[in-house]
């Protein structure tokens, strides 16, 4: 007989998934709800002029995470993964207070360093590894990528709002205050982890796997493409008439469309193991999005708005297939050790898209952070074509 238990979550499960996802996305809104309006709000504080440094600030709380993020991993092997995590959000908090007091760029480049010191990435993916039975895992990690999309996606849409009432300082802090909305998650709403085993996989285990390295290379890609491109596409709207406080007029609509084709298209992939053809064709929609940057740049408000939802599309459906694929693919005994390292290659590419993108914009010219989003593009969808697909679902066999 088949096991229909086996099939479906359990309650803990659920409340393990959905306050995981939480905790993520109520962290991840504090980082992004700055990148529509920073670059913008910059040019009227001390140091604003700098566009190398401007970058900086966006995408320097990925660089303190990449240095942090398989260390924070490994403590929370061994300390266990709510303090561990606790700790990094009250890092988070500190950098938000430090960002929100600040009155020049350099001071805030400080805090966003700070925020990123919070490295809890691994921690919470191997928490909820912890809390989820193998056949449930990949609808778990789904569920955690899925948020990371979604908040960035809200963050689009709220920030220039939020910062036409509250300004940047404004935002600073409340970034503060979820980061406390999430320390009260993990503590009181997540379910007790259970005793945590010690790690036996091994980093070169994980380096010498080819189809984690590609997945690995693709989540460095995709998100230094996204701190790339809004170091530019604020002005950009600007430039094409649109005050900062009505960019949530192109972001919503974006948003909104982006959202129906992103989930059936999750479902599809999932569900009908179309896993590899909707995550090359969402690379192939990157690549499409940065050739049009590159030949529209700041041309008009509607080409802009067409990319903008074109970009929101791909991001969506590779953010929550990455995870999901990655936890398929990993083996059992290492995939603490592959998330930390999945993580690892995120914050970098956080990092190197915010400091590279400002570099090139102000050295070399807009055109240059596009065409560098061709080339990674180009790059991954190569690598990714390549790739064996993911395992098939597995069905509960009859006893």
């Amino acid at each position: 007989m088949a096991s229909s238990d086996n099939d479906k979550m359990s309650p803990a499960e659920r409340r393990a998934g959905l306050s995981l996802a939480a905790i993520f996305a109520l962290r991840m809104l504090g980082l992004f709800l700055i990148l529509p309006v920073f670059a913008v709000h910059a040019h009227g504080m001390p140091g604003g002029d700098n566009t190398a440094m401007v970058g900086m600030a966006i995408g320097a709380y990925g660089l303190t995470q990449a240095f942090l993020q398989i260390p924070f991993g490994a403590a929370s092997d061994r300390f266990g993964r709510k303090p561990v995590i606790v700790v990094g959000l009250l890092l988070f908090v500190i950098g938000s207070v430090v960002a929100a007091m600040a009155q020049d760029v350099q001071t805030v480049v400080v805090g966003r360093v700070l925020q990123g010191a919070g490295a809890i990435s691994a921690a919470v993916t191997a928490l909820a590894a912890d809390l989820t039975r193998d056949q449930h895992r990949t609808k778990v990690m789904a569920m955690i990528g899925s948020s990371i999309g979604l908040v960035f996606a809200v963050s689009m849409v709220a920030a220039p709002l939020l910062y036409a009432v509250i300004g940047m300082s404004g935002l600073f802090w409340l970034t503060a205050a979820l980061a406390v909305g999430a320390i009260f998650t993990i503590v009181f709403i997540v379910p007790a982890a259970p005793p945590v085993p010690r790690a036996v996989g091994r980093f070169s285990e994980v380096l010498a796997n080819g189809q984690l390295m590609r997945l690995n290379f693709g989540v460095f890609a995709l998100h230094l493409m996204q701190t790339a491109m809004w170091v530019l596409v604020p002005a950009g709207l600007v430039a094409a008439g649109l005050p900062i406080a009505e960019h949530w007029k192109v972001y919503l609509p974006a948003v909104l469309l982006s959202f129906v084709v992103m989930v059936p298209a999750i479902i599809v992939a999932e569900k009908r193991g179309k896993m590899k053809p909707i995550f090359n064709a969402a690379i192939g929609l990157l690549l499409v999005v940065q050739i049009g940057l590159y030949v529209e740049g700041s041309a008009g408000m509607w080409p802009l708005a067409i990319l903008l939802t074109l970009f929101f599309v791909a991001f969506n459906v590779l953010e929550a297939t990455q995870p999901s694929w990655i936890s398929k693919i990993a083996p059992a005994h290492a995939k603490g050790t592959a998330l930390g390292v999945y993580n690892t290659l995120q914050s970098v590419g956080l990092f190197v898209g915010g400091a590279l993108g400002g570099w090139l914009a102000q050295h070399v010219g807009p055109g240059a952070v596009s065409l560098l989003g061709c080339g990674l593009a180009v790059a991954w969808l190569i690598l990714a074509s390549g790739m064996a697909p993911p395992p098939a679902r597995r069905v509960a066999a009859a006893a």
